[in-house]
């Protein structure tokens, strides 16, 4: 589905929350087209209203029951400790109008929201990452039975606003997932300062450091993401035999980079879990 597919069905868009993330699907949807008389937000910080207000021109309000009353699709983008509260106090509505609810927020199963909102409604989890602030971003989705391909399409679309997309067929999949996108920017940032600090230690200016290290990891990026062959084949053809790329990959092999990944991505995974139960 498009932008202007969902356009044509006047799909009404209700964000519950209205910090970073919630500001970054409906800047992306407003951005390639969405109508802004379609999106209303709802949040307890005035100031956050009025900025998004002023941005994209959308419905805003400090009265969760007054956004919802006719929303198609419900997006809860709360903080995950305060979810259970935020939705007891509109289950009665949404039992009643029976919207698509869409959950950003980590760790909240699709059984959690069915205790809180009610039995038989479609359910869509997601997990977006930071890199949704510029347009970038990587969302898991999952959807419980109840939800239609339309119902689908329509989360598909909002998240496209913002990045790629991705579903998965089994929940516990996006625990996976939280480990590999949803954590991962910080695995890449850590590297990048790695990279920095060492290039200062080499004797470039901090900004030059900076400058290079930025820029080569989204030149790397975009590469991989305009080629068509493995990752592993990508980095054998940087990396000439006796070279310069060989001798730094020697040492990052002996260290046990790839071991480290392995033990990181289990534990992000683990943790998700445990959060969730």
């Amino acid at each position: 589905m498009t932008i202007k597919q969902l356009t044509d069905q006047s799909a009404r868009l209700c964000f519950i929350g209205a910090g970073n993330m919630a500001s970054s699907i409906i800047g992306g949807l407003v951005e390639q087209g969405y109508p802004a008389s379609l999106i209303h937000a709802a949040d307890p910080d005035i100031a956050q209203l009025a900025k998004l207000k002023k941005e994209n021109g959308i419905h805003t309000t400090t009265d969760n029951q007054q956004a919802i009353a006719e929303a198609d699709a419900l997006i809860l983008a709360v903080k995950p400790q305060v979810m259970g509260a935020v939705c007891a106090p509109l289950s009665g509505t949404v039992r009643q109008k029976r919207p698509l609810i869409i959950s950003i927020a980590a760790g909240i199963k699709v059984s959690n929201l069915i205790d809180w909102l009610g039995d038989d409604l479609p359910v869509v989890r997601t997990m977006p990452n930071t890199p949704a602030l510029v347009q970038s971003g990587a969302t898991g989705l999952y959807a419980n039975q109840y939800v239609t391909k339309m119902q689908q399409d329509i989360a598909t679309t909002i998240f496209g606003a913002i990045g790629m997309t991705r579903w998965f067929d089994q929940e516990e999949d996006m625990d996976r997932v939280v480990a590999v996108s949803g954590s991962g920017p910080a695995y890449f940032f850590l590297v990048m300062e790695a990279i920095e600090q060492a290039g200062v230690k080499l004797g470039l200016s901090p900004s030059i450091a900076r400058d290079l290290t930025v820029q080569t990891a989204l030149g790397a990026a975009k590469l991989a993401q305009a080629s068509d062959v493995e990752l592993a084949e990508l980095r054998r053809r940087v990396t000439s035999p006796g070279g310069t790329t060989e001798a730094a990959l020697k040492v990052l092999q002996e260290g046990g980079l790839v071991e480290l990944f392995d033990r990181a991505l289990i534990a992000a995974s683990d943790r998700s879990k445990e959060l969730a139960d």
